[in-house]
């Protein structure tokens, strides 16, 4: 919003403004992304005394259907800003001015984003301020892009917004909140370091052509270095991936090394195992086969052994034997002895006698039957 410039904002002997910065210096600038977990891409902007954060969610499916282009993707952005982000409380409900910014971003972003490669989706941009100290649009237009680049989503190039005004007739760079308020003129710029293409441009005030060609000039030029603050937000985060993923691969390789040692040394011992199970094996086979022939010798001794005390059975029964013959012939002898002494002998004469008389009668058929034969 221009004032009348009546209002001394720059000093006529250093030429320095009231923040003392000179008339073609941005304020202190930081960019961070992915600040936040839960959205597909996000940036913090500090640029001066403003705090500005955005999300991206998206290309996602859109609802109401109906609202869905059938070729590309629409892009939705809100512009929001916090009941605390000015010196008097801001009424929540959306302004006016909230909703021509919200649709002057979208357009901007439209004019880089491939939306036709996401057709009948949308994608969603978030903006809130949460501190405001002027050129808030700007650093939303940056905010937005940065997080649109972080969360992947395909464009033609990156835009880098910045505004440049009218403060006591001179053309100043980056305009604060007392400048925005009581400067000449502003015009905010959103311009594409890549494409070497603006992407926004408002003007509020009256400038000369000379003036605004020097605003467009110098816009341009402080455009070019919050490009690089940019590219250095995203390197820095996309580093810190890389960083951590060579940390994880790193620690992959160590474990995978240390898996690789663990089990060369369980092979090692599996091997060494096997060479003693084989080496028992040997040895058992060893300590069996003398088992074996020990046992053999064993049987054969004990073979041996029964042969002899057969033979030493059948010696001591011969002698056994033998001793009962001697045995036997004494008794009889005895009885002989004992018959003689009694007079038993008669009988055996007797005896003798019959027999001898049996012997002549045999020999006497025995003719006969020889005489009857002739």
């Amino acid at each position: 919003m221009a004032g009348d410039g009546s209002v001394k904002l720059i000093d006529e002997k250093t030429g320095k403004r009231t923040d003392g910065r000179k008339f073609n210096e941005l304020r202190p600038t930081k960019i961070e992304v992915g600040v936040l977990n839960n959205a597909d891409g996000s940036a913090l902007i500090y640029m001066g005394n403003n705090k500005i954060l955005a999300a991206v969610y998206g290309p996602r499916e859109l609802h109401p259907k109906h609202l869905a282009l059938p070729d590309r993707a629409l892009v939705q952005c809100y512009y929001r800003m916090s009941t605390f982000s000015v010196a008097e409380r801001k009424s929540p409900a959306p302004s006016r001015r909230e909703r021509e910014i919200s649709k002057v971003i979208s357009d901007a972003l439209n004019s880089v984003i491939l939306t036709k490669d996401f057709p009948r989706t949308t994608i969603d941009i978030y903006i809130q301020v949460l501190q405001a100290d002027g050129g808030t649009r700007c650093a939303s237009l940056t905010a937005a892009c940065t997080a649109l680049a972080d969360a992947g989503i395909p464009m033609r190039g990156i835009i880098s917004g910045v505004a440049t005004g009218l403060v006591n007739d001179t053309v100043v760079l980056d305009l604060h909140d007392i400048e925005d308020q009581k400067g000449s003129g502003d015009i905010p710029i959103g311009y594409s370091a890549t494409l070497d293409e603006i992407s926004l441009l408002q003007l509020d005030g009256v400038f000369t052509i000379k003036q605004f060609e020097e605003a467009v000039k110098l816009a341009i030029e402080g455009a070019k270095q919050i490009y690089e603050i940019q590219k250095k937000a995203l390197r820095e985060k996309y580093a810190l991936i890389r960083a951590e993923f060579a940390g994880e691969s790193e620690e992959e390789e160590a474990e995978e090394e240390d898996t690789i040692e663990i089990v060369s040394q369980s092979l090692a011992e599996s091997e060494a195992s096997v060479d003693e199970t084989a080496i028992d094996e040997v040895e058992s086979e060893e300590l069996e086969e003398k088992k074996t022939e020990e046992f053999s010798e064993v049987e054969e001794v004990s073979e041996v052994e029964e042969v002899s005390e057969v033979e030493e059975q059948d010696l001591v029964s011969d002698i056994a034997k033998e001793l009962n013959d001697e045995l036997d012939d004494e008794k009889e002898l005895e009885e002989d002895i004992t018959s003689l002494e009694t007079g038993e002998p008669e009988k055996n004469n007797e005896a003798i006698t019959d027999d001898s008389s049996e012997s002549v009668e045999n020999e006497t058929e025995h003719k006969e039957i020889d005489d009857l034969e002739e």
